[in-house]
């Protein structure tokens, strides 16, 4: 009894001292490797406009306000007309004039020709008609020039909306004076909130894998839980120093919203997708360990571990390509 007693003790202390391991089976899978960078939505260019005055006076009346949506042609604000049109009426006025002296010049001109074809006045009289009547003209002329000039002006008073979109800021209120004399006072800002980019910065090693019309994926934490889909536009050439690091900018296209409303200035999470496998054996990264520079992992060969050299490839956060010491079907250990 004595010696069975002693054998099942070491029966089960050999079962306990077993190792136990988390094990995957290697099987095909499609890998596809991304760059992670962070970003942030700005408005693409022509989708933020600063919307002034060209001509100074007084905000007589200011038609929105922050939050607004507008459509291109929609009436913003009024500046005090009244010298203006004053203006307009004077040289309307002034018109009205010249017309006048140029019905009667031609009078002249037309007897003065008649005259001189019966001998009757000189050539110098003849002459001097052609001539007040050719100032005529162009006085005529001149004064409507100065009245589209005028209209112009005046026109000037009603602020328009030169794009759709949203008002993100006024900046100047009712009964304020403002003064055009040199640049352009800015009322408020319009944003098109319907074209919109994504900013990313991406990290001087990681920048050689992207590539314009390449497909990217961001989050936002507005909206947890949900993936909006955007493409590679363009890669600035100039880097930007952030934190000590290199940084370029790779402006992103939104081309799937998602249904949602993004606004400027939210910060993203970034996943550019810079290549793209398909049957290829990829393991999890936690099995994958390093020695001497090279990199190994474990198989399960009748119940133990056995080292394996492997040759990586393409990785991205989850996953590492084995290009060469796996194969299929192989029982791999994850957790030695």
């Amino acid at each position: 009894m004595a010696l069975i007693l002693i054998v099942g003790l070491a029966a089960c202390e050999s079962e306990t001292n077993e190792p136990q391991y988390e094990t995957t089976i290697v099987k095909p899978r499609s890998l596809s490797s991304t760059v992670l960078a962070t970003g942030v939505i700005k408005p693409k260019i022509g989708a933020e406009v600063r919307v002034g005055s060209r001509v100074s006076g007084v905000v007589k009346k200011l038609n929105v306000h922050v939050g607004d949506i507008v459509r291109k042609g929609d009436l913003l604000a009024n500046l005090d007309d009244i010298e203006l049109t004053a203006q307009y009426n004077q040289v309307a006025a002034n018109l009205e004039i010249a017309k006048t002296t140029l019905k009667f010049a031609g009078i002249e001109k037309e007897r003065q020709e008649k005259l001189l074809a019966s001998n009757t006045v000189s050539q110098q009289s003849c002459d001097l008609a052609v001539k007040a009547f050719e100032v005529a003209q162009a006085q005529v002329a001149q004064v409507k020039a100065n009245l589209d000039y005028a209209k112009v002006q005046l026109d000037y008073t009603r602020i328009f909306a030169p794009i759709d979109g949203a008002i993100a800021s006024v900046t100047t209120q009712e009964g304020e004076t403002v003064a055009a004399m040199f640049t352009a006072p800015t009322f408020l800002t319009i944003i098109d909130l319907k074209r919109l980019e994504v900013r990313a910065y991406v990290d001087e090693t990681d920048i050689s894998k992207v590539k314009e019309g390449q497909k990217a994926e961001f989050t936002v934490d507005t909206y947890p839980g949900i993936t909006f889909e955007g493409i590679v536009k363009a890669i600035y050439p100039k880097a930007e120093l952030i934190d000590n690091v290199v940084n370029y900018v790779v402006i992103i296209d939104i081309s799937d919203s998602k249904g949602k409303t993004l606004r400027t200035e939210m910060t993203t999470t970034v996943n550019i997708l810079s290549e793209s496998l398909e049957n290829v054996i990829a393991i999890p990264n936690k099995a994958i360990n390093h020695k001497n520079g090279d990199d190994f992992v474990y198989v399960l060969k009748y119940g133990k571990a056995v080292e394996r050299k492997v040759i990586t490839g393409v990785k991205n956060k989850m996953l590492t390509q084995i290009i060469s010491g796996l194969a299929n079907n192989e029982e791999l250990i994850l957790n030695k």
